[in-house]
């Protein structure tokens, strides 16, 4: 399972970690994924991994 949101596809950003001494190594910021579970389209429950960003906007459809 790759981490990504199943919703809007977001994954890992890159970049560098700089120092006080200006060293720079590589670093990744992750997405805040959680495991909900979700009402797909069929009216089916599943357990999805989304993000935070999701969730809070409503992209999500929680079981009642």
């Amino acid at each position: 399972m790759s981490y990504k949101c199943e919703i809007c596809g977001k994954g890992p950003a890159t970049g560098n970690i700089v120092s006080h001494a200006h060293n720079k190594s590589r670093r990744r910021w992750l997405p805040n994924l959680q495991t909900v579970r979700s009402v797909s389209g069929s009216g089916r429950t599943a357990r999805i991994r989304v993000c935070t960003r999701c969730i809070r906007s409503g992209a999500v459809v929680k079981p009642a």
